[in-house]
């Protein structure tokens, strides 16, 4: 009996299910606040016809506009 509740046995199992789903939620509750963040940043694009496919400098192509 002492394998079965043992670190190894069920009590192992249950804490690294429990272990697992906390982070899950964690991560899934911060991943939800910063799209309720983001959604309200709106953006307005310079010069849409020099942006390229992959590149860095793409970032000054576009203005973060201020909420009114």
């Amino acid at each position: 009996m002492n394998g079965l509740f043992g670190i190894n046995g069920l009590l192992g199992y249950i804490v690294a299910v429990v272990l697992i789903l906390a982070i899950v939620f964690c991560f899934g509750a911060i991943a939800i606040k910063i799209q309720k963040n983001q959604a309200t940043n709106y953006y307005k694009i310079e010069n849409q016809s020099i942006i390229q496919m992959k590149n860095t400098g793409n970032e000054k192509h576009y203005e973060l506009l201020q909420q009114k």
